[in-house]
C-alpha cells in the first residue's frame, strides 16, 4: 500500500472519529447532560473505559438506547482508526528495513564502483554525471534528510569512518571521491581510503589552496579546487568562448555526435610496440588520437606517426561512439558484459 493511500485511510479514521464525537455529544446533551458531562461521557463510552456514568442518577431507557449506539458506532471506528495507526506504523518499518537490507545486498555485490562522500552541491553533481555515464555509484553522506529522496545506492553515516567506508564496499570499489563540506573531513577520508586500498584511485576537494599539497601528500590521485577551476572556466568563457562551449558538449552535452575518451591499451594488444602509422588507427577506426599519455603522467599532444605505442599507455581519442568503440576493438579493450 502507498503512503497516500495510508494517508487517506488514516484522514478518514481520524474525520469518522471527530464526526462520532461530537453526534454522541450532542446526543447526550439533547438527553439532559451538560456540554462537559457530554464529552466526558462520549470519550469514556468510545474509549471502553467505563469509568463512571455521570449525569443521571437513573438512566431512561432512550439514555441507554443511545449508550449502545455510541458503543457500536463509537467503538467501532476508534478501533479502526487505531488499526489504521498502527498498520501504517509497522508496515512503513517494515517496507524501510526490507527496502534497506536490498540496499545493503545491492551495495554489497557491487565492484568497479565509484564512492562519492558528501552529497552537497559539489558531490551531487560529481554523482548525478558519473551515474548518467553509466557507473555504479554508492554516496556517503551524515545528514539522513539529505539522502531522503535519493535515487542512487547510499550508507547513512560519518565518512571519516571505516566501518561506514566498508559499508559502501571499498573493498571492491574503482574510485573514492572526497567531496565534504571542509578540507580537514576530506583530508580524513582521503587518509582513510588510501589505508584501506593502496590501489584505489582518489580525487579530493580541496576548499583552500593550501591544503592541496597536504590531500596530495595523504594520497589523493587528485585533488581538485572547484573555486579555482570555476574562475579559469569564466575566464575560458570570456577568451575563447567558441573553445569552452566545444569542449563542454563533447564532454558533457549528448547533442553532438562527437565524444573524448581515454583509452588504455591492455598488455597483449595487438598494436603494442607498434606506431601509429603502422596500427592505421585512424583509417581502421575513424577515431583521431589526439593525445597519448605514458605510464609516469607524461603526455604527448598530437603525437607524430612515428610515436610508438606501449601497453599501459593512454590514449586520448575523439571520435563517434562507434568510431571510439571501435578503436578501443582494435587496442583489444575487452567489452563490458551484462
Amino acid at each position: 500500500m502507498s503512503f497516500e493511500e495510508h494517508t487517506n485511510r488514516i484522514q478518514r479514521g481520524v474525520g469518522l472519529l471527530a464526526a462520532v464525537t461530537i453526534v454522541s455529544s450532542v446526543g447526550y446533551m439533547v438527553l439532559g447532560l451538560a456540554p462537559l458531562d457530554a464529552v466526558y461521557q462520549t470519550v469514556i463510552t468510545v474509549s471502553t473505559v467505563g469509568y463512571r456514568e455521570v449525569g443521571v442518577d437513573d438512566e431512561s431507557q432512550a439514555y441507554r438506547l443511545f449508550t449502545i449506539f455510541v458503543i457500536m458506532g463509537g467503538v467501532g471506528t476508534a478501533f479502526y482508526t487505531l488499526g489504521v495507526l498502527l498498520e501504517t506504523l509497522v508496515e512503513g518499518r517494515l517496507t524501510d528495513q526490507l527496502w534497506r537490507r536490498r540496499m545493503e545486498r545491492t551495495i554489497a555485490a557491487m565492484s568497479g564502483h565509484v564512492i562519492v562522500c558528501g552529497w552537497g552541491r559539489v558531490g551531487r553533481t560529481i554523482a548525478n554525471d558519473i551515474a548518467a555515464a553509466g557507473k555504479d555509484v554508492v554516496v556517503i553522506d551524515i545528514d539522513p534528510d539529505r539522502l531522503h529522496d535519493l535515487d542512487l545506492p547510499f550508507v547513512t553515516g560519518d565518512a571519516t569512518d571505516d566501518a561506514v567506508l566498508s559499508a559502501a564496499s571499498i573493498e571492491r570499489a574503482s574510485a573514492l571521491v572526497a567531496a565534504l563540506d571542509t578540507d580537514a573531513a576530506n583530508l580524513f577520508v582521503t587518509l582513510s581510503g588510501r589505508s584501506a586500498r593502496s590501489d584505489l584511485f582518489i580525487v579530493a576537494r580541496a576548499r583552500v589552496e593550501s591544503a592541496e599539497p597536504k590531500l596530495a601528500q595523504a594520497g589523493a590521485d587528485r585533488v581538485v579546487n572547484p573555486q579555482y577551476i570555476g574562475g579559469e572556466r569564466i575566464a575560458a568563457m570570456i577568451l575563447q568562448p567558441s573553445v569552452a562551449d566545444f569542449l563542454d558538449v563533447v564532454m558533457h552535452d549528448g547533442s553532438l555526435e562527437f565524444r573524448l575518451a581515454e583509452v588504455q591499451v591492455p598488455a597483449g594488444s595487438p598494436i603494442a610496440e607498434e606506431s601509429l602509422r603502422d596500427a592505421h588507427l585512424r583509417d581502421r577506426t575513424g577515431a583521431l588520437v589526439l593525445a597519448m599519455r605514458d605510464d609516469a603522467g607524461n603526455f604527448r599532444t598530437n603525437p607524430p606517426p612515428d610515436t610508438p605505442i606501449n601497453a599501459g599507455e593512454i590514449l586520448i581519442a575523439i571520435g563517434t561512439v562507434a568510431q571510439l568503440q571501435a578503436l578501443r576493438d582494435e587496442v583489444g579493450v575487452p567489452r563490458l558484459t551484462g
